[in-house]
């Protein structure tokens, strides 16, 4: 007998005695680990990585934590919706911020490691979301595909508490979000003179924000809206338009050919990423 929906975890977090531990911030925290592994790989120099992440991390959390606290308090509809679309973006732009000041404090360049941390951040974002899985969380409509996921009855968004299973839409979006890592690495690899590190991190955001918006107009739920607009389409859209603009302002304008870079990125097992 083939295998018919998948299953949802039945416990979403335990107890360590009186703490709760929970497994969608044990997936976060995982992501975050696959995120500094991978940029450590893929970046020369030892150490400046661990350096970056003591700054980038600490400030992508501040920017989750403070999107947790403003839904549960903010009460203005127009508001909410506002914060409902901070999100990933936040935390990751949060987190950007943090990595800068850190490279301007150590004095090393900011291009090789936002190159060497455009891919990680998508692997490291497809780790982090499967924690909508345990939550029962991020799906789409109702499904009877074997790759279904199955929803708890407390779980189910108002008005389909009749289905079972759900297209799992957080599964789509780690799978884009894990294609687009290797597509950031088969870029930068193709020709590290033109897509250098700015760039490569500006296609990775307007790629992240193309999947998010086909994951987000999917998903089901209360979702706040601006002017009827899903208010975290408007967000995808912002998103997906800076990192154009950001892929497009960091072109090359040189106008004869420059000595070869130097090369901060380790390509032996075929990563290369170059200032």
């Amino acid at each position: 007998m083939g295998l018919a929906s998948i299953p949802s975890p039945a416990h979403a977090a335990w107890r360590l005695g009186p703490l709760p531990v929970r497994a969608q911030a044990l997936c976060v925290i995982a992501g975050i680990g696959v995120a500094i592994l991978v940029a450590a790989r893929r970046y020369r120099r030892p150490g400046v990585i661990l350096d970056v992440a003591a700054w980038a991390v600490p400030f992508g959390l501040i920017g989750a934590l403070l999107h947790a606290i403003l839904l549960d308090t903010v009460h203005n509809h127009v508001l909410t919706a506002a914060v409902a679309s901070i999100g990933v973006p936040g935390a990751v732009g949060l987190g950007a911020v943090g990595a800068w000041i850190a490279c301007r404090r150590a004095g090393v360049e900011l291009s090789p490691v936002a190159g060497a941390a455009a891919p990680a951040v998508a692997f490291g974002l497809a780790v982090g979301g499967l924690g909508a899985w345990w939550a029962q969380q991020f799906y789409g409509p109702p499904s009877s595909w074997w790759w279904a996921v199955q929803i708890s009855p407390g779980r189910r968004v108002p008005g389909y508490q009749n289905y079972g299973t759900f297209q799992p839409v957080f599964a789509y979006l780690a799978l884009w979000e894990t294609a687009l890592g290797f597509a950031l690495i088969l870029l930068s690899r193709k020709n590290s003179r033109k897509n250098s590190g700015q760039r490569v991190l500006a296609l990775g955001a307007a790629g992240y924000a193309a999947g998010a918006f086909w994951a987000d107009s999917t998903r089901i739920g209360p979702l706040p809206r601006v002017l009827g607009i899903r208010a975290v389409l408007l967000a995808d859209v912002a998103v997906f338009t800076l990192g154009v603009v950001g892929w497009y302002l960091t072109r090359s304008r040189r106008a004869h050919p420059a000595p070869d870079p130097v090369t901060l990125v380790d390509d032996s097992s075929g990563d290369v990423m170059s200032t």
